[in-house]
């Protein structure tokens, strides 16, 4: 017996260059917006512990700015392994971007209570999880 809709391949979406330039640009765009929000939230909060808590506001700061520089990084050597197919850069980017911002929140602890570590990485991941929240928003709305 033979499955009367059996032979029938599933139909693949066209993705045409318009989509793609416009999904590049809220791309672009959600990285922006996520990185300045990150950096504003970061301070706001930061400026509301300095007087009670300097050196977690510190970490704080610092977890925020590392966390864009990162995040940015992270994106751009995305974009290169993409563009250009070598594993190599981007995974050697990927050890230097480690031991860089691994080093930052070692370095708050050791000056300051232990558990300033933990507001270096609030900081450091926020930017990452507002363009993770921003991104899926986008597309969902799609």
């Amino acid at each position: 017996m033979s499955d009367p809709g059996g032979d029938q391949r599933p139909t693949r979406r066209s993705y045409s260059d318009a989509e793609a330039a416009a999904d590049l640009a809220t791309y672009r765009e959600l990285r922006r917006s996520a990185s300045v929000r990150s950096l504003l939230v970061v301070a706001i909060v930061a400026l509301l512990l300095l007087r009670w808590l300097p050196h977690p506001a510190f970490a704080l700061v610092g977890g925020g700015i590392c966390g864009v520089f990162n995040t940015l990084l992270t994106m751009h050597s995305g974009e290169r392994l993409i563009d250009t197919r070598r594993v190599g850069g981007f995974v050697i980017s990927s050890f230097l971007r480690i031991g860089v911002f691994g080093i930052v929140p070692v370095a708050f602890a050791a000056l300051g209570p232990g558990w300033s570590m933990a507001c270096y990485f609030a900081g450091f991941f926020l930017p990452l999880a507002m363009f993770a929240r921003d991104a899926h928003r986008a597309h969902v709305r799609k």
